[in-house]
């Protein structure tokens, strides 16, 4: 299992949301680019990043800081939030990202994330945030009557590198992972499913590494930022 240290950005700094909420940020670093060198010097193996007002803009708003992270670090790194068309895929890919990540547009295009594996193969993630087992848009923002295992399900054949299930209600809430929804997702395809939301200490990422499906990895943000959990221990654990 890869831990996969997560920076979100808004506003062009790190922050963290509680329940996915704009207006309940809590910024760790006003430097992005050095709390990602902090990670990779620390040994992680990747790095997630988040354009949170890219999300809800549905363009990307916080490049300037993606692309000094991208210059100042040398692992593979995946972005999510705001990257809606294959223009906008291609230009992220060309500047070093090892991987995009698409959320809103596998419910509204279905096809371009299908178009997007096809030009891009190995490079696509689909990312699908659930509330209550029922995907949620746009940062979150809009909710639909889309079931999280069906919409990964119609992307079975499509080739897409990974699914990024988040759990909403456990995002920045340090209270755990929503393990059984996480597993049984990741049971129910052939797809590689990172879990996201809550990760908040080692025994959660116990509780991942040994649900029973095989995960790929797990996505932790405000717990490493916080110190709840040390990115050499948790490496070592998933090792």
């Amino acid at each position: 299992m890869i831990l996969y240290p997560a920076i979100d950005l808004k506003d062009g700094h790190a922050v963290r949301l509680l329940h996915g909420e704009m207006d309940r940020a809590t910024v760790f670093n006003e430097d992005p680019a050095a709390q990602a060198l902090d990670f990779v010097r620390a040994g992680c193996e990747w790095l997630h990043l988040v354009d949170l007002n890219g999300a809800f803009a549905g363009e990307p708003v916080n490049a300037a800081a993606v692309e000094a992270i991208l210059a100042q670090t040398d692992v593979p790194t995946q972005l999510g939030g705001g990257i809606r068309n294959i223009e906008t895929i291609e230009r992220w890919l060309s500047k070093g990202l090892a991987r995009v990540i698409l959320g809103t547009v596998a419910v509204e295009k279905p096809a371009l994330v299908r178009e997007a594996a096809r030009q891009f193969p190995g490079q696509i993630a689909v990312g699908i945030d659930a509330r209550h087992g029922m995907v949620a848009t746009k940062g979150w923002a809009e909710e639909t009557d889309i079931d999280a295992t069906d919409l990964a399900k119609s992307f079975e054949d499509a080739g897409v590198a990974a699914i990024i299930y988040t759990d909403i209600l456990r995002d920045g809430a340090m209270k755990g992972p929503n393990i059984e929804a996480t597993a049984a997702l990741a049971n129910a395809v052939s797809i590689p499913v990172i879990a996201s939301g809550g990760v908040s200490s080692l025994d959660d990422l116990k509780a991942l590494r040994d649900c029973g499906a095989p995960l790929n990895g797990a996505i932790s943000g405000r717990a490493l930022y916080d110190g709840a959990i040390d990115l050499k221990e948790a490496l070592q654990l998933l090792a």
